[in-house]
């Protein structure tokens, strides 16, 4: 038997699994896996991780829910056109995308499902059970990468979102759990209390990839200058399918509340200004953002920073889509439960305790990598 039949193969579980960031996450690991690419953007792939017992992207198996029908190698295509994917890519790598866009079944609800939501969540947690036997795997992670949700209410009797419908699947099946997106997921309290008591461990959430990635480094940097920050404010100009999502008040609402905490921890106080979001559907799964910082120096004197980002939200996202659920199966595979705040890195709202600054958190991640490592080292010291 080959070492790449011989070693456990593991599960990745997308929601909104037909997706912008899904397609490139699929297309992306496949192309990787066949030389095709560097894996550049994957810190699970930098030296601090060798040896750390992570799955190979070789023996990840892609599935996932979703409500839309468009497959896979299709999807590849559009966005080959618009610039996200390079030319040949989706046809080198057809293969994968068929294979995955196989074992995505029916989200929900969708408009005029009569099923309740114990009904929802049954039949979205049997759908990852099977797909687990089906491919005798050792197991799997659900992540979220769907579009932004509006808030819902959390009072009682109120109607789940269809984030935490797909949470408590995950939990129900025996899946950790990692929430890529600012919707409520885990963190809503039906949600939160079975994940508590569930001994898995779950990370999330909003991952961050651009502007709030920026700010969690230009943040600490004003506080430890002991400069005085006046005013922080922000534009996004975004198309696609996060465009349209976040061009609902309410979900733009719960996208730029993790932006704002950012700024919080890591200058100890909320600055004048706001983050304002725009949906430019020309400009598909691409995205510009604009931050304008007024701060005070010595003998206050006023100056001014500006940056602008401009770049491709689902290659922005796919590499640390692939790195979480690589790190989070590890996590599993090693017997850890509860929020994994060492991965704190990765998102712009993370969950547990844990530093709000970029270097802290990278610090942070590499101990965490250590741990993995070590307990590598001592299987393997046992099996030897």
């Amino acid at each position: 038997m080959s070492a790449s039949l011989s070693r456990p193969r593991v599960g990745v579980w997308l929601i909104g699994a037909r997706g912008s960031v899904a397609t490139t996450v699929v297309t992306g690991c496949a192309a990787v896996t066949a030389g095709l690419h560097p894996p550049t953007g994957m810190v699970s792939e930098t030296p601090p991780f060798t040896d750390s017992g992570l799955p190979a992207l070789s023996d990840l198996v892609f599935g996932g829910h979703d409500t839309v029908d468009c497959p896979l190698p299709k999807r590849a295509e559009t966005l080959t056109s618009g610039g996200v994917l390079p030319p040949g890519i989706a046809t080198a790598v057809a293969a994968e995308l068929a294979a995955a866009d196989r074992e995505i079944r029916p989200g929900g609800p969708t408009p005029g499902d009569t099923r309740s939501e114990d009904e929802l969540v049954a039949a979205f947690t049997e759908d990852i059970r099977d797909f687990v036997r089906r491919h005798g795997l050792a197991r799997a992670v659900v992540v979220n990468v769907a579009s932004t949700e509006p808030p819902a209410a959390e009072t009682p009797g109120a109607p789940l979102p269809s984030s935490t419908l797909y949470a408590l699947a995950a939990l129900r099946a025996g899946c950790p759990y990692v929430n890529f997106t600012p919707s409520q997921g885990m963190h809503h309290p039906v949600a939160a209390r079975e994940a508590a008591a569930s001994g898995l461990p779950y990370a999330g959430r909003d991952g961050k990839t651009g502007q709030t990635l920026l700010r969690s480094v230009l943040g600490p940097m004003f506080a430890q200058r002991a400069l005085n920050v006046r005013s922080w404010s922000g534009t996004n100009l975004l198309g696609g399918g996060d465009g349209a999502a976040l061009a609902d008040p309410a979900a733009a609402a719960a996208k730029n509340a993790g932006k704002e905490r950012v700024l919080a921890d890591t200058l100890g106080t909320v600055p004048e200004g706001e983050v304002h979001i725009d949906d430019v559907p020309s400009l598909g799964d691409w995205k510009t953002a604009w931050d304008h910082i007024a701060f005070d120096g010595f003998l206050g004197a006023r100056m001014v920073l500006q940056t602008i980002w401009q770049g491709c939200d689902s290659a922005l996202a796919a590499p640390l889509v692939l790195d979480l659920a690589r790190i989070t199966a590890r996590a599993h595979e090693t017997g850890l439960s509860g929020p994994l705040s060492e991965l704190g890195f990765y998102f712009k709202d993370p969950v547990g305790d844990g530093p709000a600054a970029l270097g802290e958190q990278y610090g942070e991640l590499l101990g965490f990598a250590g741990r993995l490592r070590d307990t590598a080292a001592d299987r393997a010291q046992e099996d030897s």
